[in-house]
Order: structure tokens, then sequence, then C-alpha cells
């Protein structure tokens, strides 16, 4: 069988550089070692179960997950060390026990005594072994008990007071050092990820309460911490493939960005200096996490069919299946003569994660060349 190229693609479509993918693996993942923890992938991301099995193969232990039916589907791939890292909601205790039931080693979370106290109560009421894990707001980012405050105390309680739940740990997510751009505040962020999750760990153990787990964790954090004393593994999920979010950021570069979207020049408006791709927001989604930073990439970087960037080009518009591209500064007058109708393009996106709930699958390639078809999960 003949090998396939991209022009035997459909358009739009999610390509996967798994040259620029695997060489994210091993970076993390060295660097995990380097700094003596467990490295447990956030599968969001990618949502794929070829992908995981990669970082697993490279040294990952378990995995995170966003939805219950992401630990569905990644249990019934064979992964059994699951963290379901979203707050625990009573109407979502009979899918988690199912899974446990089945043979999963499930860890769920509680940000809140409500939460614990329901928990406990499903627990007993079914005989469920549930492994809960306090989740601590170390940076005021989204969710957690602070790691200073009372009901932390009372949620390690309620998980001690004997019966099938038990406390597993702690875990923080340091979401708003996506807001950061230099290696110092970086730095600090993940500093301050690890002392606060450390220090909620401390004052549990010295109330008397088990807790054997310290886990931390976002790219930008895992890639910028100096020391991780105290911690027993990490989290991070958008390393796998970055985005335009992460070279902002300052972790990563264009070079690394292993995620892109395939599109085909349509038509043109030379007048306005636009070139008509196939792909608007409903490939790249409506994801505009660059306008905040300090280079606005409007709805993705655009390169050549290599994947090489197009030095001036972004996707500036984007409606439902139309997408415009468009040179910063003057107009290009001449951009029917530069990207005639059929030509290829990729388009890295601003946000890996919600570029690649776009698509039902992933195209794995090597420059021009299409291997492997990678099938991406839905639904919660």
């Amino acid at each position: 069988m003949d090998a396939m190229h991209l022009q035997d693609l459909n358009t739009p479509a999610a390509l996967v550089d798994t040259a620029r993918m695997q060489r994210n693996i091993a970076r993390m993942q060295q660097r995990m070692g380097s700094l003596g923890v467990a490295f447990r992938p956030h599968v969001k991301t990618t949502k794929c179960v070829a992908i995981a099995q990669a970082q697993i193969t490279a040294g990952a232990r378990g995995i995170t997950v966003s939805t219950l039916k992401e630990a569905e589907q990644f249990f019934a791939a064979g992964i059994k060390d699951i963290l379901y890292a979203v707050g625990m909601s009573p109407p979502k205790l009979k899918q988690a026990a199912a899974l446990i039931a089945q043979g999963c080693a499930l860890k769920i979370i509680a940000d809140s005594a409500a939460s614990a106290a329901a928990i406990v109560a499903y627990a007993r009421q079914h005989g469920v072994p549930f492994e809960v894990w306090i989740e601590i707001d170390t940076d005021g980012h989204r969710s957690g008990v602070q790691p200073q405050g009372d009901e932390l105390i009372t949620i390690g309680q309620l998980l001690h007071q004997g019966g099938p739940a038990t406390l597993g740990g702690v875990m923080t997510h340091a979401g708003s050092s996506y807001d950061l751009n230099t290696p110092e505040a970086l730095q600090a962020m993940a500093e301050q990820e690890r002392s606060l999750c450390v220090l909620a760990a401390e004052r549990l153990r010295a109330a008397g309460l088990r807790c054997p787990v310290v886990s931390v964790g976002s790219t930008p954090t895992a890639l910028s911490a100096q020391q991780l004393q105290g911690v027993t593994e990490v989290r991070a999920g958008v390393y796998v493939f970055f985005d335009l979010v992460m070279a902002n950021v300052g972790v990563c570069s264009l070079e690394d960005v292993a995620l892109s979207v395939l599109t085909t020049v349509i038509g043109h408006q030379s007048d306005k200096g636009w070139a008509i791709v196939d792909a608007g927001w409903m490939a790249m989604s409506r994801d505009r996490g660059t306008q905040k930073q300090t280079r606005d990439y409007g709805y993705g970087q655009l390169c050549d069919a290599n994947g090489q960037r197009i030095e001036g080009y972004t996707l500036t518009g984007a409606n439902q299946e139309h997408g415009i591209v468009s040179r910063s500064g003057e107009a290009d007058q001449n951009i029917a003569q530069h990207f005639p109708v059929g030509t290829q393009l990729r388009v890295l996106p601003n946000h890996a994660c919600a570029t690649g709930a776009q698509f039902p699958e992933y195209h794995a390639v090597n420059g021009q060349e299409v291997g492997a078809t990678w099938p991406r999960f839905y639904g919660w």
C-alpha cells in the first residue's frame, strides 16, 4: 500500500507532528526524573489512547482526566491508575463507583466539607472504597481550599472517620501560571505552588491524618520548578502538544508545537489582502487566548504544508467554516499569487486542548507523509 500524504486528506484535519510530540514527551519526563518526582500526565489535552500510551512508555505513572467518560475509556484501554481532577458532585458518585467496582484505581477530589461529606455518606451506604484527594488553592485561580484554613482539617477529619472512603493526599493546579511570561515569575509561581501544597500536607499530618500524596502541576510550573521537595508527583497536560499560549508564556518555541490544523485555500479578497481557507472557528475553536498576551496570533499562526511558519501571516479572522489569512501591517495585495487556490497550509493553535476538541481524530505526520490515524474521546 502506497504511503498517504497530506494531499490525500480532507481538510480541515488535525495533524500531530510525531517527532515534535515525542521530543516534548521526553523533555518533560527527563525533567521530572531529574527533580525526583513521579509524573502523571493530564490526558484531557489529547483524549487519545495512542498518545497516552506513548507518555506511559516514556515513564509516566498513571494519568489525570477531566471527565469520568475519559476515565471509563482509558480504563477500557488498560490504564488503571487514574485521577479524576475535577471536584466531585454527588450525582457522579455512582459513575465513579462503577469504575472502582471494575478494578479501576480511581482517585477523586473534594474541595469542600460538603463535597467530602457527600462522598463519605455514599461510600458508607454502598461500601465503595473511594480514595479522595483534597484540592488546594495555591494561587486563587479557580477552586480548592486554603492551605492555612480550618476547612482543610475538617475535610481531612471527615475522610478519616473510618469506613470505605480514605484520604489519599492533596493536589493543586497553579493555572494562573498561564498569565506569566518571564522565567523569574514562573519559577516563583512554581515555588508558591509547591510550598503551599506541601504546607497543606504537613498540616494534615500534624493533625494526625495520613497524607501520602502531594500532587502539583501545570505545564509552565512543571517546566520552571527549581526544586520539588515534599512533592510526590507532578501533573501537566498541554506540554505534549504545546501551543501559542505556551509559546507566549515562554516554556516552548513555535518549533515545539506539535498540533496543527491542515487547511486549504479556497478563495481570495485580494483588495483586502485576504486569502480564504476552509478552517474557521469550527476547526480552530473560538479560543483567543493569545489576545491578552504579548503577541496576538489571531486564530493561529500560519505555516506551510511542511509545518514551517510563514512569518507575518496569521489566521486573523474566522467564521464557522471560513478562515481569513492576512499579513500583519500592510495588506498583501499579491496574496492570491502567494497562496493560490488549492494551496495546503497548516495553522498552529492558540490552545491545543480547545482545537483538538474540534476533531474526532488526529493524523500522525512526518513532514508531508501521513501515518496512523488516532481516534480521540468525547463526552462526560
